[in-house]
């Protein structure tokens, strides 16, 4: 089972050089309350970019079959797979997938505050029963990442960003907090995302809900980058110009099931028995009651992209 969020540059879902420029950048555009999914495409195809065994419903299937809505008690938005329908032998399983309309472009930041993440079965990405979010780069040939500047837990995994290398792995970063992924986030009251998307490079923290700093919550209107500390990964562009190898980014939920990643068998066994599809996909839908994102708000924030 794989649950996915890419947070922008992936999804979801960095260091001491220059970090990232640190910078103010200022509100633009939210994405929250009862108009949180006026501003998205559903993908309405079965899974065709990940071969997962999951069909990406339309906006109207999603609202009728309440896969994705505004709960009306928290003002969040959920965005889940059917854990209520008997999938026969097969068939794939309704889930979602959905893209801003809009694209952000160099001199962007993201800022995601979430309750909860899928689990149990990827800014943030994350398979099966992994309890650490995992971060990374998916580029043409060429983009390497060279001494990042970012937090002493955190793992590098991979430093080739081609999606020709290692069957496109990405140059990934594991962050070494436990409540960044899975059930520990979801115990903790989840947490707050942050992405910058600046000529010096890409860096994401991320700050479990005790943790958040005042800078992202005594002013909703603005963030500078300078006072959130080290990141949790930093790609900087010393080997990989931002401005060559990245066009404006769409920000995007997905949540597919099984398919390339969660169900390769040098993954889905680390955490999980049995067989992905024939356990864990069809028949009833009791294994992804866990399997939903829960997110109160998702904030674009912008600066002059001459300053960055």
């Amino acid at each position: 089972m794989r649950a996915f969020a890419l947070l922008s540059v992936l999804a979801t879902e960095l260091p001491l050089l220059p970090p990232v420029t640190a910078t103010t950048y200022d509100l633009v555009k939210e994405y929250a309350g009862s108009t949180f999914f006026n501003d998205w495409t559903f993908y309405n195809n079965y899974d065709n970019l990940t071969n997962g065994d999951a069909i990406f419903v339309s906006a109207q299937v999603a609202a009728s079959s309440k896969l994705a809505y505004v709960d009306p008690t928290t003002n969040h938005a959920i965005i889940k797979v059917d854990n209520t329908s008997t999938v026969p032998y097969n068939d794939k399983r309704n889930t979602v997938r959905i893209t801003s309309n809009d694209a952000y472009g160099v001199g962007s930041v993201w800022i995601a505050d979430m309750q909860h993440l899928p689990y149990g079965i990827d800014t943030l990405e994350g398979v099966n029963l992994m309890t650490n979010n995992q971060m990374g780069l998916h580029t043409l040939p060429g983009c390497t990442i060279v001494n990042p500047s970012q937090a002493s837990t955190s793992q590098q995994q991979s430093s080739d960003c081609s999606y020709l290398t290692n069957s496109n792995q990405g140059c990934i970063v594991v962050d070494g907090n436990t409540d960044s992924y899975g059930q520990a986030f979801a115990a903790a009251g989840g947490g707050v995302f942050v992405t910058e998307f600046a000529t010096s490079g890409i860096s994401i923290w991320f700050f479990p809900r005790a943790s958040v700093p005042s800078a992202l919550t005594s002013n909703t209107n603005s963030v500078n980058t300078s006072a959130l500390g080290t990141p949790t990964g930093n790609w900087p562009s010393t080997n990989c110009l931002i401005d060559t190898y990245f066009s404006p980014q769409n920000l995007i939920f997905d949540i597919t099931l099984c398919g390339d990643f969660a169900a390769a068998p040098s993954i889905f066994p680390k955490t999980c028995s049995g067989v992905c599809y024939t356990d864990y996909v069809i028949g009833n839908g009791s294994n992804y009651a866990t399997a939903y994102f829960e997110v109160a708000s998702r904030k674009h924030n912008q600066r002059d992209k001459w300053n960055v």
